[in-house]
């Protein structure tokens, strides 16, 4: 049995932990715990705990909107995290680090489906670069403490996140907590909810609890520098999605979309043939509708009380 550590452990990911039927004892940690933007609070979190291993979550995350106006906030923030975590666990003894990255972190010209060794091959996409090269650094610090240290720290590329204790913020949260909020708050207001860009654009989508559970399976069974994509494959079109969702939430009134807005990219299919090689069966995946049926009740039973509002 280890200790394991989960930092963003209060988030939507690392609630899907508490859930999970194993051997190891899970420490979760959040932002109101330990400030990972300081070196000092890193280290004496790891003092405090004395984990085994890490499962790295923390990352300060957002929408089109917010990664298109903060982009040095994003970049600042998500650097120093990543960097005072794994300095501090190399110093501090710990031999197995899972760091979560992103799609972002690819090239905008990559080919497509998207394999890691493409990682560092082009720019990413300019609607949320700041953050993208910070996840990249990610990827590169982990693998420069494995030759100069032996670290077995490995990293994990999840494509868009979904599901229940969410981030339903509408400038900070992923794509699909945002169009809930923004169809719930229609529902109230009788305004009708506006979306930015043409809906036209493809992503894949993952339930979070299933991340969780990929997490685990690679901290036990993957010990190589090459990061490993862990979402579906199945595409999904923004119109889609929010028409699913005004389907399980009942609404019927207008959607506006706003093409002088950016879509972002207009798809990023991705392979996740290692994972499946390593032998996480693909049935395990959550269906994505049904997935999202739950999400959307979630939120319609705890709202207010739901993260990013309250």
């Amino acid at each position: 049995m280890k200790k394991i550590l989960v930092t963003g452990g209060t988030g939507m990911v690392g609630k899907g932990f508490h859930d999970l039927n194993t051997e190891h004892d899970f420490v979760f940690v959040g932002s109101s715990d330990y400030n990972l933007l300081s070196m000092i609070e890193t280290e004496f979190m790891l003092k405090d705990i004395e984990p085994d291993a890490v499962i790295h979550l923390a990352a300060r995350v957002g929408g089109v909107k917010s990664n298109s106006e903060y982009i040095a906030d994003f970049y600042r923030d998500n650097i120093l995290m990543n960097t005072n975590l794994l300095d501090a666990s190399r110093r501090g003894g710990i031999k197995k680090i899972v760091s979560l990255l992103s799609t972002c972190v690819y090239p905008d010209d990559a080919d497509y489906p998207l394999t890691p060794e493409q990682f560092h091959d082009g720019r990413p996409h300019k609607s949320n670069f700041g953050y993208a090269y910070a996840k990249r650094m990610l990827d590169v610090y982990s693998r420069a403490l494995r030759q100069q240290y032996g670290c077995n720290y490995i990293c994990a590329v999840p494509n868009n996140l979904y599901g229940l204790h969410d981030n339903f913020h509408l400038e900070d949260g992923h794509v699909i907590p945002a169009i809930i909020r923004k169809i719930h708050n229609a529902k109230i207001t009788g305004e009708a909810p506006v979306f930015w860009g043409t809906g036209e654009n493809l992503r894949e989508f993952t339930y979070a609890s299933d991340i969780s559970k990929i997490l685990l399976f690679l901290m036990e069974n993957y010990n190589d520098e090459v990061p490993v994509n862990i979402g579906t494959t199945e595409e999904r079109s923004i119109k889609c999605v929010v028409s699913l969702i005004s389907q399980f939430m009942n609404y019927t009134g207008e959607i506006k979309w706003d093409t002088a807005r950016p879509s972002g990219q207009d798809r990023k299919p991705s392979c996740n043939k290692k994972l499946l090689e390593l032998g996480w069966d693909k049935n395990n995946y959550t269906d994505f509708d049904k997935g999202l049926k739950m999400t959307c009740k979630w939120y319609e039973l705890n709202y207010p009380n739901v993260r990013g509002i309250t």
